[in-house]
This record gives C-alpha cells, structure tokens and sequence, in this order.
C-alpha cells in the first residue's frame, strides 16, 4: 500500500518583536519568535477519486484515476474515495464493489472508508435551502422538448441545450422548497467566469451563456451533479480536483456555485480525456477496453500502468511500468511539459494500444 508522505516543516524562524510567541530555554534568556506563514504548520492537501458506479471501467478512467492518484502520492496529499451514485436508476447492483475491485487491481489505494453520496442527502438538501432563500431558485416543471425549442441552434450542435432566461417562472421565487421531488433551477445570468487551471493555464467561460439557469436539483429528490460535487468537495476538505477536461467547463459552474453558497472551490487539474479510433470520446459501451475484461485476459497492472504514463508523455517508451515509477514521474512540472509538448493533440486509444496491453510480450515501440 502507498502512503501518503508527511509534510515537513520548516525549520525556519524570523526574529521580530510584534507578532510572535514565546520559546523558553533553560540556559537562554526569553526569545520572541515569529510565526511566519512559513512556519506555520500548513493543512494538508487533499484530493479525490470520483468514479460513477453506473458501469464498468474502461481504460480511459483507469489513466486518469492513475495519473491522479500518482500525482497525490508524488505531492503528499491525502486521497479521498467517493462513489458519485446519485445518478438514481443507472446504478446496478454490485456496482459499489465492482468500481472498488477495479481501483485495487490497479493498485490505486486511498486513505480512510470509501465515501458514498447516496448514503446522507442532509447536506445538499441545505444547501439547496440556502439557494432558495437567496431568491435565486426556482422550480422548472418544463419538459426537454420545450426547453431544446427555446435553445439556439449551436448550443444544440455543442449537444448542450441553453434554458433561456424567457423560460423563467414569475417572480418572485419561493424562498423555501416546496417540493424535493421537483427539479430547480439557479439563476444563472451571463456573466464571464475564469478559470485557473494547474496543468492548462487561464480559460474563460460563460456558464449564462453556455448552459442558462444551472439545474441543481432533479425530480428524483437528489442533487444535481453540479450541486452536489461543489457541497462534497468543500465539506470533505478537497483542495485539488484533477479529472478529464471534458469537465473544465464544469469548473466555471463549480466556482459559481460555491461562490452562492458560501463556499471555497478547490485547485483545477484536467487532463486530456481519452478518444476512441471513431472520434468519440472512450465510454463504458466499449466493452473490448474495460478493465474487467482486461484484466480478465490476464493484463497486469504495470501495463496499464505503463500505457498511461506512455499516452500521457510521461515516459518515452511504451513499457510494463512499476507504480513507484509512474508516482516519480508524475510531478507537476512533468505533466505541464507533456502537456505542453502534446498541443492539440488528442490521446486516442488504437486497436494497436489494445493489442499491446494483451500481448504477453514485453516489447515496447
């Protein structure tokens, strides 16, 4: 198992006469010692693995749970598991202990009980009541095909549909819910949103523009995917979200949220999103690339560990890979500059990486 490694402190102190405290010696006269930001004990960084127990995991969840748990493990941060199963009738029975056999046969361990959303909905149901007493919330009973009409054109073609701002009930809005088991919205007014990302520098986004009012809550009486990785992240103490950057448009939502609630949103790190060869993104209906049947196939580990740090631009060579040498290369800077170097290009996963992962061979290309 990989612990997380302790911060140290520093060992330095700057002697001033205001704000200080003191340090008594036996055989010294009374010192005044600062507490310098330095010095100071720091809390410790923490970070998440979110997988959605809906299906199972294929080989693009599996780098960037990979690339993100080394990345902790490089830093020192402590690692939280979350199952993210609000999404009510596409969990299947199992699926809890399925996600969490496939993060162990990968060797991803983290620190402390698995968390499970769907286990208590108090938070996010005052969360949701902070939102309604800011006069921002509404309940919207339109239907998809009423909204999509309202949408313009692109936001369809991007496969986002706008709720326009027409669509809006009368005010003013209920200040308390009414009913959970109705879906409500956030004002969301255009307004531009940027984002700071560790990996990918400064991005600007529109969320107003991009997606309207932000749902928060489903008919289903659970949160919205946006509400509830905002509420989790802050009550669980997360300070760097690292995940597909399929998702950096999200982080402008995150921020907005967190912002009406209150609350601090953590540091961004997106990674490159895996494709398949027909140009779409890698999903769980291709089964060939899952982690079960590869694993099934007697693929280990250090090969799939070793594809991830290779598609990453990690490591120059295709090669079975050790998870102590996937944590050493998975600093900060070296996934800056293997960003840096891979531009535009997508990371696409070929028959050929499949063919490699199962060959019982160790050549590497």
């Amino acid at each position: 198992m990989y612990r997380s490694r302790g911060l140290r402190p520093n060992p330095s102190r700057t002697l001033r006469s205001d704000t200080h405290t003191r340090v008594r010696s036996a055989a010294k006269p009374l010192l005044l010692v600062e507490m310098t930001a330095s010095t100071r004990p720091q809390p410790p960084r923490v970070t998440r693995l979110a997988p959605t127990p809906s299906g199972a995991l294929h080989v693009g969840n599996a780098r960037t749970f990979l690339l993100n748990w080394a990345l902790a493990r490089h830093e020192g941060w402590r690692i939280i598991l979350r199952l993210e199963d609000l999404d009510i009738g596409r969990v299947k029975d199992g699926a809890h202990e399925n996600t969490i056999a496939d993060l162990r046969d990968l060797g991803i361990d983290w620190d402390g009980a698995p968390i499970v959303q769907s286990h208590d909905l108090s938070p996010y149901r005052a969360a949701l009541q902070t939102l309604a007493a800011s006069g921002k919330l509404f309940r919207c009973d339109r239907s998809r095909s009423e909204i999509r009409s309202a949408a313009s054109a692109p936001h369809i073609e991007d496969g986002e549909t706008r709720y326009s701002p027409e669509l809006r009930p009368p005010n003013p809005w209920p200040r308390a819910i009414e009913l959970w088991e109705a879906n409500h919205r956030l004002r969301t007014d255009p307004c531009e949103e940027p984002v700071v990302d560790a990996l990918l520098g400064e991005r600007a986004f529109n969320p107003g523009l991009e997606a309207g009012d932000l749902v928060v809550w489903t008919k289903l009486g659970v949160p919205a995917y946006q509400l509830a990785v905002v509420v989790d992240d802050a009550r669980q103490g997360v300070t760097d979200v690292v995940r597909g950057d399929d998702l950096l448009a999200s982080a402008a939502r995150q921020q907005l949220l967190a912002r009406a609630l209150g609350l601090a949103h953590a540091r961004w790190w997106h990674l490159p999103l895996v494709y398949g060869e027909d140009g779409k993104r890698l999903a769980k209906r291709h089964g060939a690339h899952s982690l079960r049947a590869l694993f099934d196939l007697g693929v280990t580990r250090e090969r799939i560990a070793g594809w991830a740090a290779w598609s990453m631009g990690l490591l120059p060579t295709l090669e079975p890979t050790s998870l102590d040498a996937l944590i050493a290369a998975a600093s900060p800077a070296a996934l800056r500059d293997a960003l840096a170097a891979r531009g535009a290009h997508r990371c696409v996963f070929s028959a050929a990486d499949l063919a490699w992962l199962t060959d019982d061979s160790t050549r590497t290309r």
